[in-house]
């Protein structure tokens, strides 16, 4: 009996174990991004490691991270649900999360040099025609990061996105979207799912009686 009662505890200490591991899964990946989607459990340590490229980090959980990196020096990032971050290329390190839960991470990894392109057209930008709900997070030569946001029932007027983004759901999506031609769209996504998208010219309504969040890629390549 003892055996056997010893026997389950292991089992179960290995079943721990298990369900304890980070995840990764691959929801995009094309000539342009590679799209990580990664689960990360506290205080479990990467292996010594590097990013070769850029990177833009969008975090769904609050957390923390513990860096140690291989000249020796520590530093450390601590981020709010929703937040986006640039992470460039950098050199060997370990990484540690070290709050108290899982945190979830959407990490676009850039496979171009920056070309400085133009999101948009600038009488048809997004940030000009509803600048009430897209705001600049940050941008560089290679991407420009945008928050998007929805009132319930609200909607946008026709803009035009004229570069490849990827975009990351911050909420459940229940959308009209007609198109410069006027072809009508009803998508309807989940939060935390992530979306590659190409040019295209439409306005947008949420057809939802919740607000709706994202954060926006657009490409510059």
């Amino acid at each position: 009996m003892r055996t056997l009662s010893l026997l389950t505890a292991c089992l179960l200490a290995a079943t721990a174990a298990a369900t304890a591991q980070s995840s990764s899964s691959t929801p995009i990946e094309n000539d342009s991004v590679r799209v990580l989607d990664v689960t990360v459990q506290p205080q479990q340590k990467t292996k010594m490691h590097e990013h070769k490229v850029n990177r833009v980090m969008v975090y769904l959980d609050a957390g923390k991270q513990h860096f140690t990196w291989q000249d020796g020096h520590q530093s450390d990032l601590q981020w709010k649900a929703g937040e986006a971050v640039w992470s460039p290329a950098g050199g060997m390190h370990v990484a540690e999360v070290m709050s108290d839960k899982p945190v979830r991470i959407l990490e676009v990894e850039l496979k171009k040099p920056g070309a400085g392109k133009s999101p948009s057209a600038p009488a048809k930008d997004p940030l000009k025609v509803a600048p009430k709900n897209y705001h600049k997070l940050f941008e560089n030569d290679q991407v420009r990061v945008t928050h998007v946001h929805f009132a319930p029932g609200e909607s946008v007027p026709m803009h035009e996105h004229a570069t490849n983004r990827v975009t990351v759901l911050l909420a459940d999506q229940d959308f009209r979207v007609t198109t410069a031609d006027g072809q009508v769209q009803t998508p309807k996504k989940k939060a935390g799912e992530v979306t590659w998208g190409t040019p295209a010219t439409h306005k947008e309504e949420n057809l939802s009686k919740q607000p709706f969040d994202l954060v926006m890629i657009d490409l510059k390549y």
